[in-house]
């Protein structure tokens, strides 16, 4: 079974939307790029791209590289059709996921620690600012205890 026949992804007939749609899942820069192209190799080629971009709203829009990431936030990654591989992703995704999450508490725990050190340490130098100086005795050091 081909991609171009899958449940997930609709037939899309022509050469021209094929193209348009391709174009549209790598971004805005692809097209951008296909029109610099088109200047360069054949300038007529280059001046209906970006005919047909203004045309079609795609050149202040925005709209290729927004179409692409809500389909990727709403739905996620799409099957490839191929099951085991697909069960290989998303364990692989999941274990990601995890290893991120450890990783981020980790980083929590170390900033707690840092800011628990550098607290006690503005406390003791608080304490030490606070505390009476020893009295010194004549030769410069201090003074013996009477008790």
């Amino acid at each position: 079974m081909s991609i171009a026949h899958s449940p997930t992804a609709p037939a899309i007939s022509g050469w021209f939307s094929r193209t348009e749609a391709w174009l549209d899942n790598k971004g805005k820069g692809a097209w951008i790029a296909a029109m610099v192209l088109g200047f360069i190799f054949f300038w007529p080629v280059g001046l209906a791209l970006l005919a047909y971009m203004i045309w079609s709203k795609r050149m202040f829009s925005g709209n290729c590289g927004a179409r692409r990431s809500l389909n990727r936030r709403s739905h996620g990654f799409s099957s490839s059709g191929n099951t085991a591989f697909d069960a290989y992703k998303a364990d692989t995704i999941q274990r990601l996921k995890d290893e991120q999450d450890a990783f981020e508490a980790f980083l929590e725990r170390l900033r707690e620690a840092k800011d628990k050190t550098e607290f006690d340490q503005f406390l003791d130098d608080r304490a030490r600012k606070a505390a009476p100086p020893a009295p010194m005795d004549n030769m410069g050091g201090t003074a013996p205890q009477q008790g």
